[in-house]
């Protein structure tokens, strides 16, 4: 290569390092979108109200929370991925979308390899099982004996058909032999409220949908999926203690689009990751049982691919197959 040619090529590249850090300065000049595959209410929709709170000031625009609920995640996702990727619009993705919306539907209308990539991991949510108070039950084991006594009656309230919370419940119903009828929710608030009215008789979720219900005596929390017990909820027995390998958490991962300059993307992860180190933060995050976890892009990634890989597992155990 001639000293032409080498000077334009390195001239290019200097000229492509210093848009990256000119649009990472200048970014952002207009209120910044995060997409919630859930309805308003819902956890994610919870930790992303949180979370858009405290970036506002310090991003000087609003954070604008774009709900756009139903069929796994797939109609928020299929906007997403769609967007500009000017660093304007990311998604605010729980556990099911990135984990086992891709194997169960046929149609998905996003790849995750190609049209995503990870910002930030915001927490982790271990889900619970909670009871309506109708049932008369005030703890696990009862729970599985008034359910193996009655298969098929108890009214087992999801958030979404195919959502982590349904396959926890499908794990721990499979693990202790009940036999429970599923009736799914467009999302979070319908399911609880299902509960709530003695509809239905028993719904697994995270637990930030559930935690304001129990602290108020409207709903019973029986389990908790997590392997270990949680902090602040010692009380309430992890299903792994009496079905050894049986455990399940939720998560909530911001993604950017495709080709959105990595600069923003750097900048993002690391306000939030101010965010998520804030006393307040923390503890308002930790009373709903989101536990936060700040961590680099690539900690993001990482923590994605091992949970995809780990619930790709859990669907061909299961027997699952895409609609």
């Amino acid at each position: 290569m001639n000293t032409f040619k080498t000077s334009r090529l390195l001239a290019l590249v200097a000229t492509c390092i210093l848009a990256g850090t000119v649009s990472a300065q200048t970014w952002p000049t207009k209120p910044v979108k995060f997409i919630v595959p859930l309805p308003a209410g819902s956890a994610v929709d919870i930790v992303a109200r949180i979370v858009g709170e405290k970036l506002t000031p310090a991003w000087g625009q609003g954070v604008v929370i774009e709900n756009r609920a139903g069929a796994g995640g797939i109609p928020a996702m299929s906007a997403f991925v769609r967007s500009p990727a000017d660093g304007y619009t990311f998604a605010l993705v729980v556990a099911t979308v990135a984990t086992l919306t891709p194997h169960l539907y046929k149609n998905p209308q996003y790849n995750l390899d190609t049209d995503v990539v990870p910002v930030a991991t915001i927490g982790t949510s271990p889900m619970m099982i909670a009871v309506s108070p109708s049932t008369g039950v005030s703890n696990f084991a009862d729970f599985v004996k008034l359910a193996k006594s009655q298969p098929g009656k108890l009214n087992f309230a999801i958030p979404l058909p195919n959502s982590t919370p349904h396959l926890a419940g499908e794990m721990v119903s499979a693990a202790a032999g009940m036999k429970l009828h599923v009736v799914p929710y467009n999302g979070s608030t319908a399911a609880v409220t299902s509960a709530l009215a003695g509809e239905s008789q028993v719904l697994v979720d995270g637990l930030p949908a559930l935690v304001p219900h129990i602290k108020a005596g409207k709903l019973r929390a029986i389990a908790v999926t997590s392997k270990q017990r949680l902090p602040g909820y010692e009380q309430v027995p992890s299903v792994s203690e009496t079905y050894p390998g049986v455990q399940a958490i939720g998560w909530f991962n911001l993604l950017a689009v495709k080709g959105t300059p990595q600069a923003i993307i750097d900048k993002v992860n690391a306000d939030i990751n101010t965010v998520l180190k804030m006393p307040d933060v923390v503890a308002k995050l930790a009373d709903l049982g989101v536990y936060t976890t700040p961590g680099s892009v690539k900690d993001a990634a990482d923590f994605m691919a091992s949970e995809r890989q780990a619930w790709a597992k859990t669907v061909k155990e299961l027997g699952l197959q895409p609609q």
